[in-house]
């Protein structure tokens, strides 16, 4: 299994970045342009069963990618596992904190790449600089939606 965690310090209170990551339109608000990812639907908000769906493009080959939330505590935490994906295992923490200069967001993924731990040793830097780019953009928009 392997982990990745990215976080940022958002000039803002933390029921206004809850609030931010409840709206209707943040999927495609959060979803960088370069990446290969469609938003096909999402359903339920951040609570308990709700879900995401998603086309990934690898090539040419499109990979349906299903998120479940699996957990909610509003307004600190909610974590998404992938039921349908390219992955063996996903699980996405989104974690919000009160500090002094406003609200720390963390973003924390363990996974599991499918064929093993030698598929992890060559792929996984790979995956940790694909995430490291989503989740710049991602902490950056929020930044800047959020403290203008």
């Amino acid at each position: 299994m392997l982990h990745f965690s990215y976080s940022t310090i958002i000039n803002t209170s933390i029921d206004k970045v809850w609030a931010f990551h409840e709206r209707e339109d943040v999927l495609e608000l959060l979803n960088a342009p370069w990446q290969p990812v469609q938003i096909v639907n999402h359903k339920g908000g951040l609570e308990i069963g709700a879900n995401s769906e998603f086309r990934l493009i690898l090539g040419v080959v499109p990979i349906r990618w299903v998120l479940e939330h699996i957990e909610c505590n509003k307004p600190y935490l909610f974590v998404d596992r992938q039921e349908i994906g390219p992955m063996d295992c996903w699980i996405h923490r989104h974690q919000f904190e009160t500090e002094e200069e406003g609200t720390r967001i963390t973003d924390s993924i363990s996974y599991s790449i499918p064929g093993g731990s030698l598929s992890e040793l060559a792929l996984g830097w790979w995956v940790d600089l694909r995430l490291k780019d989503m989740f710049g953009y991602r902490h950056q928009i929020t930044k800047e939606i959020l403290e203008n």
